[in-house]
């Protein structure tokens, strides 16, 4: 069973950096690849680009809840509400096809 989960490509969990602004504030944020591109791939959807919807997110949980304590973990989670709401990663649609 672990095979499944250990032979994955190492670049999908290796962590990339991407500098962007969030409201007005430059920052940085480090997630692993296979995030970025459900990231990318949720923003796509939306007709924005990802800094913009990282952007718009951001505002939208500070008006819900405040500033977030770990908000590279509401990123990572926000990519598992996209997966159980049934879409799959682009990757995922092409490798069924």
């Amino acid at each position: 069973m672990c095979e499944v989960f250990a032979g994955q490509d190492p670049h999908r969990y290796a962590l990339t950096t991407r500098r962007l602004r969030i409201n007005g504030q430059s920052t940085s944020i480090r997630l692993e690849n296979a995030f970025w591109d459900i990231l990318d791939q949720i923003s796509t959807n939306d007709g924005v680009s990802t800094p913009a919807f990282i952007s718009q997110l951001h505002s939208e949980v500070l008006i819900l809840r405040g500033e977030p304590p770990n908000f590279t973990s509401l990123l990572r989670t926000a990519c598992l509400v996209f997966l159980a709401s049934g879409a799959r990663p682009q990757a995922a649609q092409i490798a069924a096809e």
